[in-house]
């Protein structure tokens, strides 16, 4: 079902009926937006951590297919820094960008999963960011998750010292402790990031990234997907950053087919 919106110059995701819904999206985001400056790691508009950057950046590391795991990281990081300034803001959407990167497409080069693929990020971050506490604070907070990935007490119990998940490091480090407590199973990873007293939302959705990227959808039981809301949509721009959407050695885009789908829907002028 198309909304009665114009379709020049706008993106094909603008004429979904359902897009157009409230969402009740974050204070932060809209506070950001709505001043009308876009941030930056280099000019933050404001001092937040929320964990609204991490959130949203998983589809950056579909778009670099695996390569160019710093680059990647980087512009996860500018994604982030629009609405949530402060470096534990977009530090923590830099480290998901790599986790998610190295679980879809490989090219870790530690090979024991998920622990070597953390490994791994955390040295990337210090290369990213070499010059700011907040690194050390974001990689000793990955580091806890994995310990504590270790002990005999209960997921509740551990996920509760990593903190709410309000905030970028602690949803990345709760959603990282959960992936690396069920490597292997999608299921059980997710149902532990949503059962605490925190966003449980918010690191529920990260530990999914994660699992998604590493598992695969077929160790996503339909139970999860059956009744999920525009699944079908979610499943085309998946495909399309994967296969569909070609870059030139710049990370510019080159497709015009993407370019006419997700920037200048209907517009036959430019």
């Amino acid at each position: 079902m198309a909304a009665d919106i114009p379709k020049k110059n706008t993106s094909w995701l603008s004429t979904l009926f359902e897009m157009h819904a409230r969402r009740a999206p974050g204070l932060t985001c809209l506070k950001s937006l709505g001043s009308g400056r876009a941030g930056s790691v280099d000019a933050p508009e404001n001092n937040s951590k929320g964990c609204g950057g991490v959130m949203r950046v998983a589809p950056v590391a579909l778009y670099f297919k695996g390569e160019d795991v710093l680059a990647s990281g980087m512009l996860a990081a500018e994604t982030a820094a629009l609405t949530h300034g402060h470096p534990l803001g977009y530090i923590s959407s830099a480290a998901l960008s790599h986790i998610v990167s190295r679980a879809a497409f490989g090219g870790c080069k530690y090979e024991n999963g998920l622990k070597g693929i953390v490994s791994e990020c955390r040295e990337t971050l210090k290369t990213l960011f070499p010059d700011t506490a907040f690194t050390d604070q974001m990689n000793d907070l990955l580091s806890k998750a994995e310990a504590l990935t270790k002990n005999d007490l209960s997921d509740h119990e551990n996920i509760e010292s990593l903190g709410g998940g309000w905030t970028g490091e602690e949803a990345l480090a709760i959603a990282v402790y959960c992936a690396l407590k069920y490597e292997s199973d999608f299921d059980r990873a997710v149902i532990a990031a949503v059962n605490h007293s925190g966003d449980s939302d918010s690191t529920g959705a990260i530990a999914g990234n994660i699992m998604g990227a590493y598992l695969g959808e077929e160790a996503v039981c339909e139970k999860w997907t059956n009744r999920l809301e525009l699944k079908d949509t979610i499943l085309e721009i998946a495909d399309d950053l994967v296969s569909g959407c070609t870059v030139d050695g710049k990370r510019k885009i080159s497709d015009p087919g993407w370019e006419e789908k997700y920037m200048f829907y209907g517009n036959k002028a430019k």
